[in-house]
């Protein structure tokens, strides 16, 4: 642990560091830490999202029964933690680092998350000119297929501070990973950021996140699409409830005659050639 310790930068994600160590004696710690995130995630999701509520609930029992009362207090004292240590630095991946400082990624699937001031560097550059594009637009999106912890995404939030452009009114967030875990901490980050939009956990390359509207309001369905609180605020609902009216209205001009079904194609998200940011 001290090593562990040592590698962290702040006392809040020391503090996660010396309860997870305490949890890893009676458990292995990846599956400490895929337990912790996926009930952080789902009590998070349940508070908003009701339609998936009880199947995530059902989930959400089948991990804590692993765990006794003591161990359930860790578990909230480490959630406490990042939402104390994002309060203080919102311009960081805490848990991206923190997993990575872990080594989990080492111990599992060789994964490594790109360090968050690469993403800030990306995020300035492809950020340009947001204050005129929300207002030509109203409102953007801006997605990353190969989200990891959603560090790409954070920086650009940032960077939608920096330019004083207020996200979580003014810019939509849509992300995917093929890893749960993965996905379900930036699900995590960006709800406690208050970013509204949502994960979506599956292949990017064998089948890639689809929205029925043109600008990634609506995913297509799936019990594997992560909606963060701030995604049903009313503002995104108004604007939700005018992109179903175009959908609409462009299946009844565009149906043939003869037409079995009015439902309108399933467009993709747009990605750039690198396959890390756009905005549309």
């Amino acid at each position: 642990m001290s090593s562990v310790t040592r590698q962290v930068r702040e006392d809040h994600q020391k503090n996660i560091v010396r309860s997870f160590d305490s949890l890893s004696q009676r458990h292995a710690r990846w599956q400490v830490w895929a337990d912790f995130v996926m009930m952080a995630a789902i009590e998070i999701s349940n508070a908003a999202d009701h339609v998936n509520k009880a199947r995530r609930e059902e989930t959400y029992r089948s991990i804590a029964k692993k765990y006794n009362v003591g161990e359930h207090k860790a578990f909230g004292e480490m959630f406490t933690e990042i939402v104390l240590g994002m309060e203080e630095n919102a311009d960081q991946d805490f848990l991206g680092e923190l997993f990575m400082a872990l080594e989990l990624g080492n111990d599992r699937v060789g994964q490594f998350f790109t360090p968050y001031s690469i993403c800030a560097c990306m995020a300035r550059i492809s950020g340009t000119d947001l204050q005129q594009r929300i207002r030509e637009d109203h409102w953007i999106s801006v997605n990353d297929p190969a989200c990891g912890a959603g560090a790409l995404l954070l920086a650009f939030a940032n960077e939608c501070t920096r330019q004083n452009v207020n996200y979580q009114t003014s810019v939509l967030f849509t992300a995917q990973d093929i890893d749960l875990i993965s996905g379900c901490m930036c699900y995590i980050q960006l709800s406690l950021l208050g970013c509204p939009g949502y994960v979506v956990v599956g292949d990017t390359l064998a089948h890639p996140s689809t929205s029925y509207d043109r600008r990634g309001l609506f995913p297509r369905e799936s019990e594997n699409v992560w909606y963060t609180p701030l995604y049903f605020t009313e503002i995104w609902h108004y604007r939700k409830l005018l992109a179903k009216i175009d959908l609409m209205c462009r299946s009844t001009n565009k149906a043939p005659e003869n037409a079995e079904t009015s439902a309108s194609p399933e467009l993709p998200i747009r990605t750039t050639k690198t396959g890390q940011l756009t905005l549309f």
